[in-house]
């Protein structure tokens, strides 16, 4: 693979902005010279390159639930507080959700968000809806809700505070640390069994997750945040995902072996997945950053999937198969038994859900 694009761009993960044409929509190209104008910017003012800014439009939809019925996954309706990413992770299958609104899965997934102030107010309507029925909400399904713009608009915590309000169930998954600054909720939550936590932890060495998933938590802060979800009694999960072939996969095992040290009640993996504009971009990222290992880790993605870069059918697309998914599978799995750890249990508890009150005023109790 012929290295395509140097330097990287510093802070962020795609190393793009292409519109793409999946929806007939016209066609938006970067300027090819941009970088050298933005370093040129940069000389001017006698400092480094101008960095791109992150932009957050504020949104306010009718709906906050989202329902599915995919036999793939283990939830029914999930909350996404935003749209696009900060934490910039290359690899994220859901970039693809910025091309319905015209934007680029690339650069502008992860420098053009979209905030929901409204979300906990639109929550609380629906779980007031007399035929509504409660299953565990999903957060961080395809967003995370703990990005950086979460210190600022806080509109997770004040999902969680409706939840534990109504006292109806949730699932958290993210990649950052910033989820403990909520412990105060999680931790009553836990005593009630109406909360359990993953945390994603893709690689142990820094300088790779800077390269993958620039401006997510270092993976020491990741392990750090875990240990304070256990000793807080939070039902907490290491997931370690994705698992990148010739890339992440080397720290399998280890990562296993020190979650199951900090207590974790479960690990998980998921195999790395390429949908849409995923596959371009990360072929793309490979050749800034390992442009001599690129075409090594592609052909293992295809023979995980069937000599396709993707799989997107239900029922296959989250099992990979092959001698390299058979091989990483058992790897996982002897890593599990020599941790002592087993497959996520968490049993969550509906049975205490009480509507919320319309007029928005919280119970004391």
């Amino acid at each position: 693979m012929e290295r395509r694009l140097a330097p990287a761009i510093a802070g962020r993960g795609a190393q793009g902005a292409d519109v793409p044409t999946r929806f007939g929509l016209a066609t938006r190209e970067v300027d090819g010279d941009w970088r050298d104008y933005m370093e040129m910017l940069g000389n001017l003012e006698g400092g480094p390159p101008i960095k791109l800014k992150t932009e957050v439009t504020e949104e306010r939809p009718k709906t906050i639930l989202s329902f599915n019925q995919s036999p793939d996954i283990g939830f029914d309706r999930s909350i996404n507080a935003y749209r696009g990413c900060e934490h910039g992770c290359v690899y994220c299958f859901a970039r693809p959700t910025h091309a319905y609104h015209d934007l680029s899965p690339g650069l502008d997934f992860e420098t053009k968000l979209f905030a929901k102030p409204n979300a906990a107010e639109i929550l609380r309507a629906t779980l007031a809806k007399p035929k509504y029925r409660p299953k565990p909400i999903a957060m961080g399904t395809n967003t995370d809700p703990y990005q950086p713009i979460e210190n600022r608009y806080r509109i997770t915590r004040s999902v969680l505070e409706v939840c534990l309000d109504a006292r109806h169930p949730v699932t958290i998954t993210t990649k950052s640390d910033r989820v403990v600054a909520d412990l105060d909720l999680l931790e009553e939550m836990a005593r009630l069994r109406l909360v359990a936590v993953a945390i994603s932890v893709t690689t142990l060495d820094p300088r790779l997750s800077g390269k993958l998933e620039p401006r997510a938590a270092s993976p020491a802060k990741r392990l750090a945040a875990l240990q304070k979800l256990v000793d807080a009694g939070v039902p907490s999960h290491c997931s370690v995902a994705p698992v990148i072939p010739a890339i992440t996969d080397e720290f399998m095992e280890e990562t296993v072996q020190r979650a199951a040290a900090l207590g974790v009640d479960s690990c998980g993996w998921i195999p790395l997945r390429l949908p849409h504009e995923v596959a371009p971009l990360f072929r793309e990222w490979l050749s800034v950053h390992y442009p001599e290992r690129g075409d090594k880790v592609m052909s293992i993605v295809r023979s995980i999937r069937d000599g396709k870069d993707n799989d997107p059918n239900f029922f296959s697309r989250m099992k990979p198969t092959g001698v390299w998914a058979d091989l990483f599978r058992a790897r996982f799995r002897l890593a599990c038994k020599r941790a002592g750890l087993g497959k996520a249990k968490f049993e969550l508890d509906c049975t205490k859900f009480r509507p919320p009150a319309v007029g928005g005023q919280m119970r004391l109790l």
